[in-house]
């Protein structure tokens, strides 16, 4: 992701998460952690026929790595983009030499949370409200890098967009 896919990730990330969207301000700042040798994230978008059509989000620090968000377009949905996008951050993951991955999922989002059982994340906890103004709770999910399975295949599937990301460590 770079400056000047914020804008197209902001319309995607209004019409999926209408309620609790992230600002521009936010996206300005991880980017801001995303470039150069200290970086501590790595952000990426995926595009197919000119058009943005998913992206992510990861941060790291001390071992210790946090899927920040991951969104893909409707018309994309059960393309495989989703564990695209997610295996590139999870590759990550093991640059940053990461131990543990953690990440929060609306309780109400199960087409996610499949997703991340696919990869190995199991279920830890909870985090009452966490998801404002809708006072949504997030199911908490571990995934240890050692246990963590081979990207499951859709990484590869024909038709799923490439994905583009920053250099995110030197």
């Amino acid at each position: 992701m770079r400056w000047w896919d914020i804008p197209p990730v902001l319309e995607l990330e209004r019409e999926l998460f209408p309620d609790d969207a992230w600002s521009e301000g936010m996206f300005w700042s991880e980017l801001a952690h995303a470039r150069g040798p200290g970086a501590t994230r790595r952000y990426v978008v995926a595009e197919a026929d000119g058009r943005l059509v998913g992206y992510a989000g990861f941060a790291a620090a001390g071992g210790l790595g946090d899927v920040q968000t991951i969104a893909a377009a409707r018309d994309q949905w059960g393309t495989g983009l989703g564990a695209r996008l997610l295996t590139d951050l999870l590759q990550h993951a093991t640059a940053f030499e990461c131990e543990e991955v953690l990440l929060e999922v609306r309780v109400d989002n199960t087409r996610a949370q499949k997703l991340y059982e696919r990869f190995g994340f199991e279920p830890i906890g909870f985090r009452r409200g966490y998801y404002q103004p809708g006072n949504i709770d997030a199911l908490v999910m571990r995934l240890r890098v050692q246990d963590a399975p081979d990207a499951p295949g859709a990484a590869d599937a024909p038709g799923v967009p490439d994905v583009q990301g920053t250099e995110s460590h030197g």
